[in-house]
């Protein structure tokens, strides 16, 4: 058998395409040992490789690009290819493929988001045969276009000049049937005296009837004189749509603040099952949720913080629905539990503390009176087999939690690093302590059982699941607790001075270490995403910035000011030195504390700081005392307790925020690791006292120095910092990927996310051209999320109220109003700002379930601010947003709802196509 394979690709000086395959002469898909064929450019961007076969074989293969330049492969998009001999040995076959960008925005359709819920196609049809001929001279052609963007009951078909193909008779056009959908398969028998072929892909209707054609000129299918194959085959074409792209609208809410007419107090997973409904009647195809992992840790309503887990398994007990698992035998306590849960649902917000000490009674109770039936039942025996890898170190580590009354794992003794013999001995099912282990896969079991129902019954209404996935892990986590060598866990996680913290942030999570993490390409991230993918089709990687580099703060410090990026290039002692720097190590990285701005840090405490936290060297010149010379010491030693009066309060707050300006008041950070010979310059290094004090010339040379660190420097290091790990997440799962990429973007962030095809985040009030106040939707791209607001931003109406300034520029630049702008957002300012979202380029428009309702000024909460639900800059921050209305009465709004829909249809967000 020959066959001659045939693909278009545009390379670049230093770039060959290469095939890799299932069978040995192509390597049997082991390309990192060098085992690959080199196809030939035989025309300007046409490839081409001749493979004979001694027997007829069926096997798998797929392209791939060379880059010599970089030494890195390039892969194409989805599944590997198949070639099915059929038997054919003594067959001459030419292959024509497509090459299969992972950028091209026609694959994300191709994602489980479409192909489990939005797209899924039930109907299935068999693929038209070539008739036999008694004419010599004919080529049987294999049709295999991809389409998924299909309707129940219509298909594809082919039209062309070929009799076989309909003689451009849309009447008789050749119609596909797909066994094997999205392709769309089927042959014909076409005359050698017809070539070349020319054709076109037409959609038809249930009753036949041709419903529109491709806009694309005409296909062309020919083959060099002489070369006359047996069989053709068309892979991979794609249909080109002559209406706009796909696009949905999607409606973002934790789960936590769900509200049921008959729930406990906090949103739980079967919930999702009524929003789902809701979603369907008013034409909304995502619902977008905050991460749902267990963030059980001192079982207080601190531990309300979804992006702080315990585990990045694990789900939250808090979301389980307790009628779900079943009754109480004891009529009384399940009166009094019913009793509690009705108050607790009758609250406008959420009390966390006594949700959780609510469940974890029932929890206790309902498994010791069914813990026998449990442990034998098949279902939660064939879950318990699934996830025993992460099961059982979680619930041990809980169990650990309690006893020790701390997650912090190294308070633990001889329990605080965990071996196999260890959880093995905690796990003991012949144990007596065993019930106080077993209880937690119980939880989980339902936990497991109740989402994955709510995944299943979204897929089958054609509405997306889409779940987050933090950056960062809890130090003090299981994950920590059994894998330290995969964090930096001297360091910590956090952001850079923004919009939200003028100090940066300081998340407190430990940093990963990329290096050990890619000994097994990233296993602990594929498993992860692979167990997401159970219950959601698409996800948000929360600060996909990480992957590229993080905002790294040192253990000693406290806020997010004085980190720095890692991995990042720093500067060393004597580049500065070329540059024009005197470097006095004391001037430029010790704090620069001076007499004459005492009093603007500390008023009327200043000579109480002076007299007990700094020691001065030189008249009017101070250095801090060894004892308060880090933020954590100062934090440390300065602890605002929560029942101390407003007066001591604001003393201590005052005086602890007061020495941490101290500490920050230096230029340089010095880099780890590197023997103080290395640098990197602070951010926000311009508000410092240290820098203002500075002559001209040194300010500009450091001046120069930090736009070239933050903005020029580590472009390239970090593009390829993030093709290393995102194209493996990417691979992982089939899941529609999609990246929070706010604030402080590196220049290679939207060329790599478009070139792996994953969506950009686009809020209009922070938009990523650092030159104007606010983005417009009409400029977004296609492969992204349009949003006004998250759930660390306020809402529409609650942006407005903050500042009238900013909202009347806004009212008159960009919502294009005359006039002096309303004070309150009223309806029909917010129903503008929704508007232009939907209107946008952007597959999807997404928005806070607050936003839509505050559309409607009689169903809206009276109070903007009672409808955010997180502020970044606080971190401590209470969680407990509630929505005011039920889902059940918001189904009933049928005014509302059918109202909203006729936007969504308006936009054309509805439509397949």
């Amino acid at each position: 058998m020959l066959i001659n394979f045939q693909v278009e690709y545009k390379t670049f000086p230093g770039q060959n395409l290469i095939m890799v395959g299932s069978i040995k002469e192509l390597g049997y898909n082991e390309p990192s040992k060098g085992k690959y064929l080199i196809l030939k450019e035989v025309n300007s961007g046409i490839w081409e490789l001749k493979l004979e076969l001694k027997a007829a074989a069926d096997f798998s293969y797929r392209y791939m690009v060379k880059d010599d330049n970089f030494n890195t492969v390039i892969d194409e998009w989805g599944p590997d290819r198949l070639f099915r001999s059929e038997g054919r040995k003594d067959m001459k076959v030419l292959v024509v493929d497509k090459w299969r960008a992972i950028s091209d925005p026609d694959f994300t359709l191709h994602s489980s988001a479409f192909t489990n819920a939005i797209l899924k196609l039930e109907d299935r049809y068999p693929a038209p045969i070539a008739k036999a001929s008694k004419e010599e001279d004919t080529v049987i052609i294999r049709f295999r276009p991809n389409v998924i963007r299909v309707k129940s009951g219509h298909r594809i078909a082919i039209c062309g000049n070929a009799k076989s193909l309909g003689a451009w008779n849309e009447k008789k056009a050749l119609v596909l049937g797909n066994p094997d959908h999205p392709y769309w398969v089927g042959e014909a028998r076409v005359s050698v005296s017809d070539f070349p072929i020319h054709y076109k892909y037409l959609v038809k209707d249930e009753n036949g009837k041709t419903a529109f054609w491709e806009k694309a000129n005409d296909r062309t299918i020919a083959f060099a004189k002489g070369k006359t194959p047996d069989v053709i085959e068309i892979g991979d074409d794609k249909f080109d749509f002559p209406q706009y792209p796909w696009k949905g609208v999607g409606v973002a809410i934790p789960v936590f603040s769900l509200r049921r007419n008959d729930g406990f107090g906090v949103g739980e997973f079967t919930d999702l099952k009524l929003l789902v409904d809701w979603s369907v009647k008013v034409g909304i195809r995502l619902i977008q949720l905050l991460p749902i992992n267990d963030t059980v840790a001192k079982h207080t309503w601190q531990d309300s913080y979804p992006y702080a887990a315990i585990s990045v398994y694990a789900m939250h007990p808090i979301y389980i629905n307790l009628l779900e698992i079943g009754e109480l035998s004891s009529e009384i306590n399940q009166q009094i539990i019913e009793a509690q849960g009705k108050y607790l649902n009758s609250l406008s917000k959420i009390d966390y503390e006594a949700v959780m000490a609510l469940k974890s009674r029932f929890f206790k109770l309902i498994y010791d009176q069914k813990k026998k039936v449990f442990q034998k039942d098949p279902e939660f025996l064939e879950f318990f087999k699934e996830n025993e890898h992460w099961l059982k170190p979680y619930a041990a580590f809980s169990y650990l939690r309690d006893l020790f009354n701390t997650p912090d794992f190294s308070r633990w003794g001889e329990y605080s690093s965990p071996s196999e013999d260890l959880l093995d001995l905690l796990t003991n099912d012949k144990a007596s302590h065993y019930d106080d282990i077993a209880v937690h896969y119980f939880i989980q079991f339902h936990a497991h059982r109740q989402l994955l129902g709510a995944a299943n019954y979204a897929r089958s209404k054609g509405v997306v699941l889409k779940g987050d996935i933090p950056i960062g892990i809890y130090r003090n986590s299981v994950d920590a607790w059994l894998h330290p060598h995969l964090y930096n866990m001297n360091c910590q996680a956090g952001a850079p001075p923004d919009d939200f913290s003028n100090k940066g942030q300081n998340w407190r999570f430990p940093t990963y270490n990329w290096d050990e993490m890619a000994k097994d390409n990233y296993a602990w991230w594929q498993q992860r995403l692979r167990q997401l993918s159970h219950y959601f089709d698409a996800f948000r990687i929360d600060h996909i910035l990480g992957f590229f580099r993080i905002w790294e703060i040192p253990s000693s410090q406290v806020e997010g000011l004085m980190g720095y990026f890692n991995p990042s290039l720093p500067y060393y002692r004597d580049e500065l030195q070329n540059k024009g720097i005197w470097f006095d190590h004391k001037r430029l990285c010790q704090p620069y504390i001076r007499e004459h701005f005492l009093y603007e840090r500390f008023g009327d405490l200043t000579e109480f700081a002076k007299h007990n936290y700094l020691t001065e060297f030189y008249p009017g010149c101070y250095d801090l005392r060894p004892e308060f010379d880090t933020q954590r010491k100062i934090e440390e030693q300065i602890v605002v307790e929560p029942d101390a009066s407003p007066d001591t309060r604001n003393r201590l707050e005052r005086l602890r925020d007061g020495l941490y300006s101290l500490v920050s008041e230096v230029i340089f950070l010095e880099a780890p690791g590197m023997n103080g010979e290395a640098y990197f310059p602070r951010n926000t290094v311009h508000f410092t006292r240290s820098f203002q004090e500075l002559d001209e010339h040194t300010k500009q040379i450091i001046n120069e120095v930090y736009m070239d660190y933050f903005y020029r420097r580590n472009e390239e290091f970090w593009r390829s910092k993030a093709m290393t790990k995102l194209p493996v997440l990417k691979k992982a799962t089939n899941m529609l990927l999609c990246g929070e990429d706010l604030g402080m973007v590196p220049a290679c962030v939207p060329a790599v996310m478009n070139e792996l095809g994953i969506l950009s985040l686009e809020v209009q009030r922070m938009p990523k051209n650092p030159k104007i106040t606010f983005g417009h939707p009409a400029d977004y791209p296609y492969l992204s999320v349009a949003t006004p607001s998250s759930h660390d931003t306020s809402t529409i109406r609650g942006w407005w109220e903050e500042n009238s300034w900013v909202s009347q520029k806004f009212y008159n630049e960009i919502l294009g109003n005359w006039g002096q702008s309303p004070f309150f957002c009223e309806p029909e300012i917010v129903q503008q700002i929704i508007n232009q979202h939907l209107y946008s380029p952007s597959m999807w428009a997404i928005f806070p379930i607050q936003d839509l309702l505050g559309m409607d000024g009689s169903i809206r909460l009276p109070d903007a601010n009672a409808e955010r639900i997180n502020q970044p800059g606080n971190p401590n921050h209470y969680w407990r947003y509630r929505m005011h209305l039920s889902i059940e009465e918001l189904s009933e709004l049928t005014g509302f709802n059918e109202w909203i829909r006729g936007l969504f249809q308006a936009a054309g967000r509805l439509d397949i196509y």
